[in-house]
């Protein structure tokens, strides 16, 4: 089953890590649960856009035209997944400068289920407030930060001291990745990408 450590990596994440590591599953099958869980966040969203509108303090409610959020859903999924393989790509060439050796399916591995729990907070948009979003947002990538930490040593085969280190400059170049993606949204939305809102 495809989604087989979604479980285990909320409730026993360090046991779960290593039942990953023995298994060495294809690189098609931890795309596959990128491909899946990053439909979460884009369906809510196109929801919570389009039918139930977001609220920002005490201002009316936010919509979106059905086409504009359909649009924007469609653009969020692929963005992710983009997003996901680009953080591998970063896991995979950043172990060389800690003389490990990974195989692309495991920075693959790394970053798909170390970005679970940001992509289950698309949950949180069926309350479409946005200190309410925040808040889970803030939980989920707290939790995912604590995942990355603990799957380095286990799936990277390194010291626990050293896997701090690496994992620090995982989340360094994450966020760089997380700006980059963000100023392009904001480059196309400037040329007329952006969201159409119902009057």
């Amino acid at each position: 089953m495809i989604l087989n450590h979604l479980v285990g990596i909320y409730t026993h994440p360090k046991e779960e890590w290593q039942t990953i590591d023995r298994k060495h599953e294809s690189y098609f099958y931890a795309l596959s649960h990128i491909a899946i869980i990053a439909l979460i966040p884009a369906i809510v969203g196109y929801y919570a856009s389009a039918h139930l509108g977001w609220r920002i303090g005490a201002g009316d409610v936010i919509k979106l035209t059905e086409s504009s959020a359909l649009t924007m859903a469609v653009s969020l999924y692929f963005g992710l997944i983009v997003g996901v393989i680009a953080l591998a790509i970063l896991i995979h060439e950043l172990a060389n400068a800690f003389e490990v050796k990974p195989t692309y399916t495991q920075s693959l591995e790394l970053a798909a289920y170390t970005a679970t729990p940001l992509f289950m907070v698309g949950f949180a948009a069926l309350y479409p407030v946005l200190w309410f979003v925040m808040t889970v947002g803030l939980a989920g990538l707290s939790y995912s930060v604590y995942l990355l930490y603990s799957g380095v040593p286990i799936l990277m085969h390194m010291p626990e001291d050293k896997g701090f280190i690496y994992s620090s400059s995982v989340v360094t170049c994450g966020l760089v990745l997380l700006v980059i993606l963000m100023a392009s949204s904001v480059i196309l939305w400037s040329m007329g990408f952006g969201p159409v809102y119902m009057h």
